[in-house]
């Protein structure tokens, strides 16, 4: 099939939640056999080697920028207030996207319009009346990565006033915008059955009608040789998204100072770009504290790491970093939420605490005994490989998107 395939992100190097998506999805339409033009939103920080990388699966790729400013977002703000519509889709409503997006529709036919995440559909939907009106007909296929409502609607819940009656706003808009949107789409594909049931029915059926997790290259990633020593805690994430900052801010100020009660000798790790001024804002100051920003080789700080946490209380779809933290074979604690839609057993591939005494527990529990982390972390790595290899499971996008040749099959190393 003939893919034009819509990213609100250049997906390479494949180094957050959504890239991995991303990236994965088209190495498996590659490898299947279709004709995929890539055309995605790039930011200043994304490098040519990225684009030349993902020309080797694509028969093109083509990029629009994108440029964020609070001037721009004020804007978008004011226009979302007049129209109704979310201001997290309102302003990524770009002109020179549609220019593209048109040039291209002249230059030459596509069977399928693939939109990755919920930000793109508008220009699918623009795109489906173009062809309508020169006769033609293209199928519309939706990769809802997130509920997107709930991200708003839960940060809502842990805001204070004004920043709460904004949130929940903004949530019940997106999950108008939502319904309304998956029911134009001929396919709408979840990663999660969680974020599929929480948008709700829609005239008496469930919003889409198929569920593939996102998943990672495990040939790609080996398990970490952990030093006999291991005495971080380590938080891995970029935190300018919100959920990110806002998690490991509730743990450096609630579970932390309880942890460093029991285990002085501790160090907690925080790993990620963007750091906010927020978790070095505390009287007394938090020590064994090590805030890194952004690091590209973090294969040192985790053979140290003797608990990998995902301390979350927001957000949506799956939290990749417990996937990869289990390619690793590295020991995780999570809060329910930070684990949902993930395929765990608490006490066998992760453990669970959801407030801080249990999260500290948790923790304090893989830093005293090694033998349990590392059962912990051996279960982890088993899951990833049986449940999360891309090579195993992305052959359920071919009920999308049939292969040519007939259904591949990879039988992962």
């Amino acid at each position: 099939m003939r893919i034009l395939f819509l990213s609100q992100l250049v997906p390479y190097p494949p180094d957050a939640g959504a890239k991995v998506r991303s990236y994965n999805v088209l190495q498996y339409l590659q490898r299947a056999g279709h004709d995929v033009t890539l055309v995605a939103f790039a930011r200043p920080s994304d490098q040519a080697a990225a684009i030349n990388h993902l020309q080797r699966l694509c028969t093109a790729v083509y990029t629009v920028p994108m440029i964020r400013s609070r001037l721009k977002d004020a804007w978008y703000f004011g226009r979302s207030v007049l129209t109704g519509e979310p201001f997290l889709i309102a302003r990524d409503r770009v002109p020179a996207m549609h220019a593209l997006l048109s040039g291209l529709l002249a230059a030459r036919p596509f069977d399928a319009v693939h939109v990755d995440q919920l930000w793109m559909a508008p220009y699918a939907l623009a795109i489906r009346q173009i062809v309508q009106k020169q006769g033609g007909s293209i199928q519309l296929v939706l990769d809802q990565h997130n509920a997107v409502y709930m991200i708003p609607n839960r940060m809502a819940e842990t805001s204070r006033p004004p920043v709460r009656a904004l949130l929940q706003w903004e949530a019940r808009k997106m999950k108008r915008f939502e319904l309304a949107t998956c029911a134009r789409f001929d396919h709408t594909v979840w990663v999660t059955d969680e974020d599929r049931l929480a948008l709700g029915p829609r005239d008496g059926e469930m919003i889409g009608d198929l569920t593939i997790p996102i998943c990672i290259d495990a040939e790609q990633k080996s398990v970490i040789q952990r030093q006999p020593n291991a005495h971080r805690v380590t938080f891995l994430g970029g935190l300018h998204w919100p959920p990110n900052a806002a998690g490991i801010a509730w743990f450096v100020h609630e579970v932390w100072p309880r942890i460093q009660t029991h285990l002085p000798q501790a160090t907690l790790t925080i790993i990620g770009k963007n750091p906010p001024r927020l978790l070095t804002s505390s009287d007394p100051p938090i020590t064994q504290l090590d805030i890194t920003g952004y690091v590209a080789d973090v294969t040192s700080y985790l053979a140290e790491t003797a608990a990998f946490i995902v301390p979350l209380h927001a957000g949506g779809g799956m939290r990749v970093k417990i996937i990869d933290a289990w390619a690793w074979g590295l020991p995780v604690v999570s809060t329910t939420i930070g684990a949902e839609g993930i395929d765990y057993q608490d006490g066998t591939n992760l453990l669970i605490g959801d407030d801080p005494p249990s999260f500290a527990r948790a923790v304090c529990r893989l830093l005293e005994q090694p033998d349990l982390g590392e059962a912990i972390g051996r279960v982890g790595r088993q899951t990833a490989e049986t449940c999360y290899d891309w090579r195993r499971v992305y052959c359920a996008w071919d009920q999308v998107y049939p292969p040519p040749a007939g259904p591949l099959h990879f039988s992962p190393k």
